[in-house]
């Protein structure tokens, strides 16, 4: 285990996340699984407690901690991507899983986790700073889903 890992709680299903985040995005796995060895609140002994995985290279442990705290969008993930058909792709994944759509690049996985699909020419425009982040950032507010073209069109004003 890294010395520094993300840890997140689900209420029963870290499992079912840890491999529905490998299966979507590139250089994600799981890992060790690790079964709680004797009751706890929320499980029996035996029953799947943590998860390694590693989503886009991020170390992560998925904790099934029962229904006592939930996810929020105070924490999320960022995922860049280079052009419309990956962010379609990540999105799809993710919404069409279980998942709902929110506003401004977010969405949120079946199991609560808040994802920000962010497609770079985004990101560029709002570094750049002045009218063209203006720009951008105004387009980017009416959007969910990012599209693509409209942020570059944006861009060039």
């Amino acid at each position: 285990m890294t010395k520094n890992t993300i840890c997140l709680w689900y209420e029963k299903d870290a499992e079912a996340a840890a491999r529905f985040y490998a299966k979507t995005f590139p250089d994600s796995a799981v890992g060790a699984l690790h079964r709680a060895p004797s009751d706890y609140p929320s499980g029996k002994k035996g029953d799947v407690l943590t998860v390694e995985f590693t989503v886009a290279g991020i170390p992560c442990l998925g904790l099934n901690g029962g229904p006592a705290f939930s996810q929020s969008e105070a924490f999320s993930f960022q995922i860049a991507t280079e052009d419309q058909e990956e962010t379609d792709r990540y999105w799809n994944a993710i919404v069409g899983h279980g998942g709902q759509e929110s506003a401004c690049g977010w969405c949120k996985d079946r199991w609560g986790v808040s994802w920000q699909i962010t497609p770079r020419t985004l990101t560029e425009a709002l570094a750049a700073g002045g009218e063209e982040a203006r720009r951008a950032f105004e387009a980017m507010m009416g959007m969910g889903k990012i599209d693509v073209a409209a942020i570059e069109a944006a861009r060039r004003g």
